[in-house]
């Protein structure tokens, strides 16, 4: 599994995200592009502690954590994490803007040996933290075709 802490595997998200175009349709799911690209950045406020986030423990949340980070695609049409769907109109370049800074913020966290915890998953290991960045954002990125 490729991770985002990886330089070459930020730039080849990067790249994918500057493909990104207002017009591109989704294969699934009900967002659209632009309320996809500020999905997206909700788990890298997470990781970069941008945004205060409310620790909500649930024990059942605990067997899904592995499929976070595994190399295990996940499936299309998964259900959004309540308080992570996007259903508001969103500026596709602000959006994009802002998710393209998200991503390079985490990626110059790659020398960082310790994370806070998730608030609902707890503790992550940075390997773990940089799979699950770039597993999130690859699932969407194909789910618009980029």
């Amino acid at each position: 599994m490729k991770s985002l802490l990886d330089e070459n595997t930020c730039n080849e998200v990067l790249n994918r995200l500057y493909k990104s175009n207002e017009e591109m349709k989704p294969s699934w799911g009900k967002m659209n592009v632009s309320q996809m690209l500020c999905h997206c950045q909700s788990p890298l406020k997470i990781a970069l502690k941008s945004e205060p986030i409310k620790s909500s423990f649930n024990p059942i949340m605990w067997l899904f954590k592995k499929s976070l980070y595994s190399d295990r695609p996940w499936r299309k049409n998964l259900p959004t994490a309540k308080g992570f769907a996007i259903t508001e109109e969103k500026n596709f370049k602000k959006e994009k803007k802002a998710l393209e800074s998200m991503i390079v913020a985490f990626q110059e966290k790659k020398s960082d040996t310790e994370w806070n915890p998730h608030p609902v998953f707890g503790k992550f290991t940075p390997e773990q933290w940089g799979k699950m960045q770039y597993k999130h954002l690859d699932h969407h990125f194909s789910q618009f075709g980029f």
